[in-house]
C-alpha cells in the first residue's frame, strides 16, 4: 500500500486530506509541523509527502531538503499560497516533484500522486547518475550531473500544464530542452509550435501570433490562423521572449492567464488550449526593473524555472558531445574519421566554449570536414594560432577520460602534432623543422620514418601556395 505523509499545520487540511486519501486507499499519516513530520520520516519510508511551505519549527522547503538526504526517492508535493511563483519555483529547484496552490481540489491532488507514481516507476530517470554515465535524451546527449540536474526537472515539469521559462546562453540548447518538456508531457502529439520574438519585426509579430481577420489592413484578402492557435491543443515556444514587445505583451499575459486572444482587426475572443514555454538569453529581472518587460507577465512566464548552464560549467559533457557530433558528421560526409586524438580532446577539455554547445559542433563539423586521417588531431580544430595555442592544457592538468589512456599512444599523437607543425611552418625542410623542435636532423629523420610523415606533403603544400600567390589574379595590379 503507498503511504502517504501529510504535513500542514492545519487541521481541517489535514483532516480533509486524510479523509479523501484513505477513501482512495492510500495509507495516510498526518503532521502538524516540519519537526514532527521530519521525526515521521526518520522512523518510517513514505512513497509521498503532500506539505504546505509555509509552517512553523521547519518549513516545507527545509523538510524536503532534510528528507532527501536519506530518502531521495521519497516524492514531495509542495502546498503554496495563491500566486506565490516563486515560492512555488524554489520549491522545484529544491527537487519537489509539483507544487499545488490554496485553495485547491482534492481531485487535483489525487492526479498529481498518481502521475508521480506511475512516472517514478516507468518514466524517471535515476535520482543520482554518475559523471562518467552518458544519459541521452533523443538528440540531447551529457553526462555531467549539472544536465542531469536539468532532465530530472525537465521530466517533472513535463508532467504539469503550467508555463516553463528556460534560460542561458546562445548556443546552450533551450530549444531542445523545451521539445523535450513537450515530447514527455501529455501534448507529445500535439503541435510544437515555435516563434523567434527576436526574429520577427513588430509590424509583423502581432499578425503572426493572433492572426488577423480579412481586411484588418491592407493585404489582408482573407482570415488568417496565428500561430497561438495553429498550437491548440499543444505547446507554444516563445524563443527570446525578451525582445517581445511591451505592446504586445499586455495581449500576451491575457492568452497566458485567460487563455482566450483576439485576432487582430477580430471583435470576437478564441478560446485555446496552449501552454507556453519561454527562452531567453537576457536578464528578465533586470528588463523588469528597467521598464521593459511587464512584471506580471514576467511571473506569469517564470512559474518553473530551467537555467540551462553553459558547457565550460560542465566539462563532463564535452567527451560525449565531441564523439556523438563526430559520429554524426563522419556519417553525413561518409568519411571515415572514427576518434578523436587526446590531444585534441585536452584542447577542447580546455577551451572556454563562448558559443557553448552549438560552438562545439561546429568545431567537430570542420574538424571532420578537414581530417586526413581516422583520428582528429588539434590542427583540424581550426580555431585560430592564438586560440589554439590558448587551448593546450599544461602537463600540470592532463585529461584523463574514465576509461584510462594509452600512455604510448597518446604520447605518439603529441609527437606527431608538433612534428606536422613544425614541417607544416618549415615548407617541408627537415632542417628547419629539426632547428624548431630543438632536435638533430637525424633525429628528426628517424622520427619521420617512425610515424610514416612524409615531409614531401608540406613542401608541395607551400609550394602550391606560392604558386597560387604569385598567379592569383587578384593579387595583380596596374598603375
Amino acid at each position: 500500500m503507498v503511504k502517504i505523509l501529510v504535513v500542514d499545520d492545519e487541521p481541517s487540511i489535514r483532516e480533509m486530506l486524510m479523509i479523501y486519501l484513505q477513501r482512495e486507499g492510500y495509507a495516510v499519516t498526518c503532521a502538524a509541523d516540519g519537526e514532527i513530520a521530519l521525526a515521521c520520516c526518520e522512523r518510517e519510508q513514505y512513497d509521498v509527502v503532500i506539505a504546505d511551505i509555509k509552517m512553523p519549527k521547519i518549513d516545507g522547503l527545509t523538510l524536503l531538503h532534510k528528507v532527501h538526504a536519506f530518502s531521495p526517492e521519497t516524492i514531495f508535493i509542495m502546498i503554496t499560497a495563491f500566486g506565490s511563483f516563486e515560492t512555488a519555483q524554489e520549491s522545484m529547484h529544491e527537487d519537489a516533484y509539483d507544487y499545488i496552490t490554496k485553495p485547491f481540489d482534492v481531485e487535483e491532488i489525487k492526479k498529481k500522486i498518481e502521475s508521480a507514481l506511475v512516472q517514478r516507476q516507468h518514466h524517471a530517470l535515476p535520482s543520482a547518475v554518475h559523471p562518467t554515465n552518458q544519459q541521452s535524451d533523443d538528440d540531447i546527449i551529457w553526462a555531467s550531473s549539472q544536465m542531469q540536474r536539468v532532465f530530472d526537472l525537465v521530466r517533472r515539469a513535463a508532467t504539469t500544464k503550467t508555463t516553463v521559462l528556460i534560460t542561458g546562453e546562445s548556443g546552450t540548447g533551450k530549444e531542445l530542452v523545451a521539445r523535450a518538456i513537450h515530447r514527455h508531457s501529455v501534448r507529445a502529439e500535439q503541435p510544437f509550435v515555435v516563434i523567434n520574438c527576436g526574429g520577427i519585426p513588430e509590424t509583423l509579430l502581432e499578425s503572426e501570433l493572433f492572426g488577423y481577420r480579412k481586411g484588418a489592413f491592407t493585404g489582408a484578402v482573407r482570415d488568417k490562423k496565428g500561430l497561438i492557435e495553429t498550437a491548440h491543443g499543444g505547446t507554444l515556444f516563445l524563443d527570446e521572449v525578451g525582445d517581445l514587445p511591451l505592446s504586445l505583451q499586455v495581449k500576451l499575459l491575457r492568452v497566458v492567464q485567460e487563455k482566450t486572444f483576439m485576432p487582430v482587426g477580430g471583435t470576437e475572443e478564441i478560446k485555446v488550449d496552449v501552454r507556453i514555454i519561454s527562452a531567453t538569453n537576457k536578464d528578465l529581472a533586470a528588463l523588469v526593473r528597467r521598464g521593459l518587460f511587464r512584471e506580471d507577465l514576467y511571473y506569469r512566464l517564470n512559474v518553473i524555472h530551467i537555467a540551462v548552464p553553459p558547457l565550460r560549467e560542465r566539462p563532463d559533457d564535452i567527451p560525449v558531445l565531441s564523439r556523438f557530433f563526430l559520429k554524426k558528421y563522419a556519417e553525413q560526409t561518409g568519411k571515415q574519421v572514427t576518434e578523436i586524438s587526446s590531444f585534441a580532446m585536452d584542447c577542447l577539455m580546455h577551451y572556454h566554449f563562448p558559443g557553448n554547445v552549438r560552438e562545439l559542433e561546429n568545431i567537430i563539423e570542420r574538424g571532420v570536414a578537414l581530417s586526413r586521417t581516422s583520428i582528429m588531431l588539434p590542427d583540424t580544430l581550426n580555431l585560430g594560432q592564438q586560440q589554439q595555442e590558448d587551448m593546450i592544457p599544461s602537463a600540470s592538468r592532463p585529461f584523463i577520460g574514465p576509461e584510462g589512456i594509452m600512455l604510448d599512444r597518446v604520447l605518439a599523437q603529441y609527437e606527431r602534432a608538433y612534428i606536422e607543425e613544425a614541417l607544416r611552418r618549415a615548407q617541408g625542410s627537415i632542417k628547419e623543422a629539426a632547428r624548431l623542435l630543438g632536435i638533430t636532423y637525424k633525429s628528426m629523420r628517424v622520427r619521420l620514418e617512425k610515424l610514416g610523415i612524409d615531409r614531401k606533403e608540406f613542401k608541395s603544400t607551400a609550394t602550391n601556395n606560392q604558386i597560387s600567390a604569385h598567379t592569383d589574379p587578384s593579387t595583380s595590379f596596374t598603375s
